[in-house]
């Protein structure tokens, strides 16, 4: 799913300025049969014995020598490495059944919007969000995104801030979605002189970046079974204020629907 997902971004990477390959320890044939049922036109690698994924420090150690099968795969996760071989960024995952998609990646590191999104006019602030991805499977490591812009002269309380109500986004439980971590930017000090207090505000256009990832333990797979649609509901809550005053906290109901495709388990068929 996620080789397939780069090779339909494949032309957005490369307008990025960026190359793209994969590697994993998947026999030769594998990639190459793969390659070829499903169009992939970038590099795949084969890695015998791992002695790359060893050379990055990324073998998975939880898994014995003894497993024939899975011994030799890596921790999954992407790397963006500079024209010099410097790794500049590099993405992983809490679990190796999951796949961070490219979006989620490109969206994490500021890059614009090419999704389908809804505009929000709510009480002194533009919201647009939408997902990263359109489309995901078990195992799938996606992202909603919330850009935020504060009406003139507002600002907004940044997550920690107390004394007032910081903004916050919280996603509702439910079975087959795992909710991961959000990603709020660096806020700005705000010095509110009538009170001489120093605290933290975004008062500029930013972005909230809560990262999602489809279920792929059998718990999971099972509570979507039958489903072609996940819709996942949260709240946007904040308290928007000016140079004089603060006002009334709002809460800002929110949905987010990605269609559900089956993970593609077919392997190249052993001689």
């Amino acid at each position: 799913m996620q080789l397939v997902e780069l090779q339909g971004r494949l032309k957005e990477i490369q307008q990025s300025g960026l190359g793209l390959a994969a590697i994993s320890y998947d026999p030769r044939e594998v990639t190459a049969d793969f390659a070829r049922r499903r169009g992939i036109t970038f590099p795949l690698l084969s890695d015998p014995g791992s002695k790359v994924i060893r050379e990055y420090g990324i073998l998975n150690t939880t898994v014995p020598e003894t497993s024939r099968e899975q011994y030799g795969i890596p921790f999954p996760g992407t790397f963006i490495v500079d024209r010099n071989g410097v790794v500049t960024s590099r993405f992983f995952e809490a679990a190796y059944q999951e796949r961070n998609t490219v979006a989620s990646i490109m969206a994490r590191a500021g890059a614009g919007n090419a999704a389908p999104a809804i505009k929000i006019s709510a009480s002194h602030l533009e919201l647009t969000t939408y997902t990263t991805d359109q489309t995901v499977a078990p195992g799938t490591h996606f992202s909603i995104v919330l850009d935020v812009k504060p009406a003139a002269h507002v600002h907004v309380y940044a997550p920690g801030v107390t004394g007032y109500k910081p903004i916050d986004l919280a996603l509702e439980t439910q079975p087959g979605v795992l909710v991961r971590r959000s990603q709020f930017p660096r806020a700005d000090d705000f010095y509110f002189k009538p009170l001489n207090e120093h605290v933290r505000v975004y008062q500029k256009p930013f972005r909230i970046v809560q990262d999602v990832a489809i279920d792929a333990s059998p718990e999971g797979v099972r509570a979507l079974s039958g489903h072609e649609q996940v819709t996942i509901a949260g709240t946007l809550s904040y308290q928007a204020c000016d140079d004089r005053e603060c006002f009334t906290p709002q809460s800002i109901p929110l949905t987010w629907t990605v269609n559900l495709k089956p993970l593609d388990r077919e392997r190249v068929k052993k001689p």
